[in-house]
């Protein structure tokens, strides 16, 4: 009968000792969590922020993105708003439309603004004003293989697949696309942030 008290007695976990455990696994998990969270925003995504009022109205300056990282998806369609850095262009990321890709045609009449893929009109519901301003490539154009053409919805305040500095973008160049609206910047107009447009960033139907 002594020797069983003994024995449960031996097996009983000191206060500090259970403090000490609990602790530890805390500690644990936080690290686990941290990790998690930093090989999130390594691979998978990214948070960059809009600099310049060349995607208005559809972005504005200062709204912060969720990006996908290219690697996990580099298949771009028309419609899809893409983060892309080409340093000999700028040295910043910049964000631009997809408006066509490998092996179609752009051409833009910059007398009317309107702007045509493979020789259909686009319908632009998103741009803030139609295209009127040259900046120096020549059209119709062919999107190379491997390549995206791209423009900002503020069309006459954007430098992007016009310029002959930029072209079309190889898409080896390109950071991700934006998913997800996380926090908007001030409006343009009114200096306001508005908070009913954080959510999913979709491309155009």
């Amino acid at each position: 009968m002594w020797k069983k008290e003994k024995k449960q007695e031996t097996q009983e976990v000191s206060p500090e000792k259970e403090e000490g455990r609990d602790l530890y696994e805390w500690a644990q998990a936080l690290v686990c969590s941290v990790l998690a969270v930093v090989l999130l925003f390594t691979f998978v995504i990214r948070l960059i922020g809009v600099d310049g009022h060349s995607m208005v109205p559809t972005l504005q300056d200062g709204d912060r993105l969720l990006v996908l990282n290219a690697m996990l998806d580099n298949d771009y369609e028309y419609g899809d708003i893409v983060v892309l850095r080409k340093d000999t262009f700028l040295e910043e990321p910049i964000v631009k439309r997809v408006i066509a890709t490998e092996g179609q045609t752009v051409d833009i009449d910059f007398v009317s603004g309107a702007v045509y893929v493979d020789g259909e009109l686009l319908e632009e519901d998103y741009i803030n004003e139609p295209t009127y301003v040259e900046e120096g490539t020549e059209f119709p154009l062919t999107v190379p293989e491997g390549s995206i053409f791209v423009m900002g919805d503020n069309r006459n305040h954007s430098s992007d697949s016009r310029s002959s500095d930029l072209g079309t973008v190889d898409t080896r160049y390109v950071i991700g696309k934006a998913v997800f609206l996380l926090f908007p910047g001030a409006d343009e107009a009114t200096g306001q942030r508005d908070f009913g447009r954080i959510g999913p960033i979709a491309g155009i139907d």
